[in-house]
């Protein structure tokens, strides 16, 4: 790791932290309060994907939506208006409405094969913009001056990259650039993390061979053919399940590449400082 002690990450004048996790857990919180104290510069991969990476399929997309209605088409095709994603750090449905659901298309669902070929664009957008963290590093510093970097990545990371693998290229990359940082919850936060889900199901990536499995024990389960799935009752099952698959993952990566901080302890952070006293006890807890 690129701090070995407590003492190293305090002391160093380029600190560079990146945060993983399920979504819901505090990432993009710990990742405002330090960009908040102003030397920091926050990398959201989320924000990359969404705009360098899946940018012109989000606004194509709403444009396809648009030339349903004949007026806006009209205004379309004579370049009268412009249509665009307003996409930002904090509010990423943009993306997550372009990767969309699977199912009933009465009920604005997808072809599975439609839902799966945006489900490998993010896949392949994620390990573009995570392989995009060194670069960004060096832009934050040499463009902007800022000498603190913090990446905050999306939920799914874990699903593009092998833990276990110490040739994994993302991970080598990550690590040789990061101090890695698992946000690890509770089970009692999983199943928070449910409900919270079945109140606002939104679309998310996972591994395509869980997701397949996923399509076909719902259509079993359930007795219905692909044509009459509803989609948020799919994706609602689909989460609940997959959601506890990733735990694993989450901490074969904090243990072979990184340290961990315990999500009740980061709803408790205030400030910057408090993110790397939090973040140094870690460091301290491994030796």
């Amino acid at each position: 790791m690129i701090y070995e002690n407590a003492r190293e990450l305090k002391a160093a004048q380029d600190k560079r932290l990146l945060f993983f996790g399920m979504s819901g857990l505090g990432k993009t919180h710990v990742a405002n309060l330090l960009r908040d104290e102003g030397s920091w510069f926050h990398y959201s991969i989320d924000y990359r994907i969404g705009t360098a990476y899946m940018g012109e399929h989000i606004t194509d997309n709403l444009k396809r939506q648009a030339m349903q209605v004949p007026l806006l088409a009209e205004l379309l095709r004579s370049d009268s208006i412009y249509i665009g994603s307003n996409i930002t750090f904090n509010n990423l449905a943009p993306l997550s409405t372009y990767l969309g659901k699977p199912g009933n298309p009465a009920l604005g669902g997808l072809s599975f094969a439609e839902y799966m070929r945006r489900q490998d664009l993010h896949r392949r957008a994620e390990i573009n913009a995570l392989l995009d963290t060194p670069h960004f590093i060096k832009r934050a510093h040499d463009l902007y001056g800022y000498s603190n970097f913090v990446c905050d990545t999306g939920g799914s990371i874990c699903e593009v990259v092998e833990p276990d693998n110490p040739a994994d290229e993302v991970m080598k990359t990550l690590n040789a650039n990061t101090l890695m940082v698992w946000i690890e919850g509770s089970e009692a936060h999983t199943e928070e993390l449910i409900r919270r889900f079945d109140r606002a199901p939104k679309p998310m990536y996972y591994q395509p061979r869980i997701m397949r499995q996923l399509w076909d024990d719902y259509k079993r389960e359930r007795g219905v053919e692909a044509a009459d799935v509803v989609p948020d009752d799919f994706i609602r099952f689909a989460y609940a399940r997959a959601i506890r698959h990733r735990v694993p993952l989450y901490a074969s990566m904090a243990k072979n590449w990184g340290v961990t901080v315990k999500a009740e302890d980061v709803a408790t952070v205030r400030d910057a400082g408090d993110v790397l006293e939090l973040v140094a006890a870690a460091l301290e807890t491994m030796r």
